[in-house]
């Protein structure tokens, strides 16, 4: 019976080489001679033998794993993200590990370590935010490159993500002259996000000249966005007169899905016209949006777009030819409306 091949040094015996030249092949096939190349490749194949990718990435001075990671691995905007990152990081000849924070600080934490005792060649984080431990990350930038997306750790750092500013100035302008100016549901303090997004409503607001509302709110700091706003809202409709207006814009399109499920529990209808109770939009233009009941008025955010440029960016800090430099190392997308029948 043919022995097993699982290790490295089962391989080089195979293969009748040494175990120094079977790495050397692994960690560059371009730093071996030809003639040797063939004759591990021919072996890779009657053998079948894949090396641990982990250990061989260990003893390299850089290895060829991206890490990426995310605030929660459920939400439609993160899954499209990191897609988009790993097709491009392989056509590069990088593999994309992918860890979820969960809305934890603490495992946040552990996904930084986690990607150091991997000896990553670089990371792209969608970070915490307030809640995140941006000493770990600083450390970590010390040692590889590191691109942020969705919220910047700070205004220093390089980032790739959405302009708030000209998103909301867009929607606000659109609310004010199709009906009612809109109140504001922020979202959680989750991130970054959470504050420059009610400040972009507020500015848009006072660049119109209009009288902006923003509507109070519990402080829980809740991945749980539809729950989160679904009990705001049902709290805040108890009250009509609270409101201050008909019209809602919510910090994000998950927000948004909840005050219309707590709307239409209350028995209001959402839509625009005077047949409608209630206006509400989003932010992001998120998968669901346009299935929504009624479908969401929103702006979109350029997903794929986010993450092409955060992997160029990284790519670039990498050294990596064929990436050349995209000018600035902070980079702010414009946003597009959607008008849909909820606004």
């Amino acid at each position: 019976m043919a022995k097993s091949i699982r290790t490295m040094e089962d391989f080089s015996e195979f293969v009748g080489l040494s175990r120094p030249t079977v790495s050397k092949y692994f960690n560059d096939p371009s730093s071996v001679r030809k003639k040797t190349r063939d004759a591990i490749e021919e072996a890779l194949k009657k053998s079948g033998f894949r090396p641990n990718i982990f250990a061989v990435n260990l003893n390299r001075r850089r290895s060829n794993i991206i890490g990426i990671v995310v605030p929660t691995s459920i939400d439609p905007f993160y899954m499209a993200l990191t897609r988009r990152i790993e097709l491009i990081a392989n056509e590069a000849g990088f593999h994309a590990f992918v860890l979820s924070a969960d809305g934890r600080a603490d495992i946040e934490d552990n996904a930084i370590k986690t990607f150091k005792s991997m000896n990553v060649a670089g990371a792209i984080i969608a970070p915490l935010g307030s809640a995140a431990r941006p000493k770990t990350l600083e450390q970590l930038g010390q040692s590889i490159p590191l691109v942020y997306v969705d919220s910047p750790l700070d205004e220093t750092s390089a980032f790739v993500g959405t302009d708030n500013r000209q998103s909301f100035g867009l929607i606000v302008d659109y609310l004010c002259r199709s009906g009612e100016p809109p109140c504001y549901l922020g979202m959680p303090h989750v991130n970054t996000n959470a504050l420059t997004r009610e400040t972009a409503y507020l500015e848009a607001m006072a660049r119109l000249g209009m009288e902006p509302h923003v509507l109070p709110v519990s402080e829980a700091a809740s991945w749980d966005f539809e729950r989160f706003a679904f009990e705001e809202a049902s709290r805040l409709l108890e009250k009509p007169a609270a409101l201050k207006s008909r019209t809602i814009l919510c910090a994000n399109d998950r927000l948004a899905f909840g005050v219309i499920a707590a709307a239409w529990q209350k028995g209001l209808k959402v839509g625009h016209g005077a047949d409608y109770d209630l206006r509400i939009a989003g932010h992001d233009d998120h998968p669901l949006s346009q299935y929504a009941c009624p479908p969401l008025t929103t702006v979109a955010q350029n997903y794929d777009e986010i993450g092409r440029l955060a992997i160029q960016l990284l790519l670039h800090k990498l050294d990596e030819a064929d990436h050349p430099a995209l000018g600035k190392e902070q980079i702010l997308l414009k946003s597009e409306l959607m008008l849909r029948h909820s606004a």
